[in-house]
């Protein structure tokens, strides 16, 4: 961390200055002695030794331990020698810290601060209290401190570690998120195209068995009929490897997709056909986005596949309305209505799928239906959110 690098340094430059301060304080009260002279070897060797530990700590791993010794009986042997080298025991007490575990601090701690009382003493003209509690005064403060560096340290990188995993664990969950709306993106497009296609080509087909023999001309039409289907199915399937809008949306607006989507939707009369159904629009047309567009295409694709599968009307309408607040889409039937939304078994995933395609465009779905009389589903979509997302 940058802050511990700070600190490293700082300890480094303070062992250099104590160093120096200690030898000019040697040179300044005593002669070019052998004594004087063989100290300020010593100390230029534990220079050398200190700065070695400098350079090569990241080389050194283990051996630190083995540097750390070394660096410390030249400084004890310095000290022998002139005992105001005592005090470069400040640095290398915060260098212990970091290379010692808390019995091994404690007690290098403790060797230390008696070097420097001893030391102390031994300079001293006269022996005073001070002399003692002073030293271990400053190694307790300075052990405190630096103890207190560490475990901040050691909490700052604890906290760290919980939120990289953390991070990695949204990560997962974001991911596994999106594989689920992925999913139910595409569980929706089959069911709006594919599968109500399927079941079209199906019906198309069964009629035209049936009326092979007793009506040839009606049964190629109806054949003819899931041809085109299936023609359109294969043009979905091949949007959903470009992720494309809806294929009648590519070369035409809303409205003309749906008029064409209710044209194709309405059989000619018989007792295989489906429900005659109209298009109407109300209100001039203003541009939608284009996933406007393809969520109010897919719910009235879905709300006819519900009105030919299950109604059983005679007649459907489907509605566009371009209002000032909202754009609304409205499918309406003559046929046998509900009390409740009841779906056939392994059916009703349309309903479900229209509100969640809906609100992906911050739109709402009503159902309303009586039994007897017929259902209406009303989509909505606001105006001003199809509008900004149009530019």
């Amino acid at each position: 961390m940058r802050e511990r690098v700070w600190l490293n340094w700082a300890m480094h430059a303070g062992f250099y200055l104590l160093l120096l301060a200690s030898a000019l304080r040697l040179v300044s009260r005593h002669d070019l002695v052998p004594r004087t002279v063989a100290a300020l070897a010593v100390a230029g060797l534990l220079a050398l030794a200190y700065a070695a530990g400098i350079v090569l700590w990241s080389r050194l791993g283990r051996r630190r331990l083995v540097w750390l010794g070394g660096v410390s009986a030249v400084w004890l042997a310095l000290v022998v020698l002139a005992p105001s080298f005592s005090w470069c025991a400040v640095p290398l007490l915060f260098v212990c810290l970091r290379l010692l575990n808390a019995r091994g601090f404690a007690v290098a701690a403790a060797a230390l601060t008696l070097v420097v009382i001893a030391a102390q003493l031994e300079i001293a003209r006269e022996v005073d209290v001070s002399l003692i509690l002073a030293p271990i005064g400053v190694a307790t403060m300075t052990a405190v401190v630096f103890w207190e560096l560490q475990r901040e340290s050691s909490a700052r990188q604890l906290l760290i570690d919980d939120l990289v995993r953390t991070r990695g664990t949204l990560a997962g969950s974001r991911h596994r998120t999106g594989v689920l709306e992925e999913r139910e993106r595409l569980a929706r497009e089959i069911h709006d195209t594919l599968a109500q296609g399927l079941t079209s080509m199906g019906i198309l087909l069964q009629a035209a068995d049936r009326m092979w023999a007793s009506d040839p001309e009606l049964a190629r039409a109806h054949v003819r009929r899931a041809a085109a289907a299936a023609a359109e199915n294969l043009d979905e399937a091949r949007r959903f490897v470009r992720d494309l809008q809806p294929p009648g949306l590519v070369d035409g607006s809303l409205p003309e997709a749906l008029a064409r989507l209710c044209a194709d939707s309405a059989d000619a009369p018989g007792p295989d056909s489906g429900p005659l159904v109209r298009f109407r629009q109300e209100g001039e047309a203003y541009p939608l986005a284009p996933d406007v567009q393809a969520a109010l295409l897919r719910v009235a694709q879905g709300a006819l596949a519900n009105v030919r599968d299950h109604a059983g009307a005679r007649a459907a309408t489907v509605t566009l309305s371009y209002l000032d607040g909202e754009v609304t889409l409205d499918v309406f039937d003559d046929g046998a209505g509900f009390a409740e939304p009841a779906p056939a078994p392994g059916r009703g995933f349309g309903l479900r799928a229209m509100r969640a395609r809906l609100a992906e465009v911050d739109g709402t779905l009503a159902v309303e239906s009586v039994p007897g009389e017929g259902t209406a589903v009303a989509a909505r979509v606001p105006a001003g959110w199809g509008r900004e997302q149009a530019r």
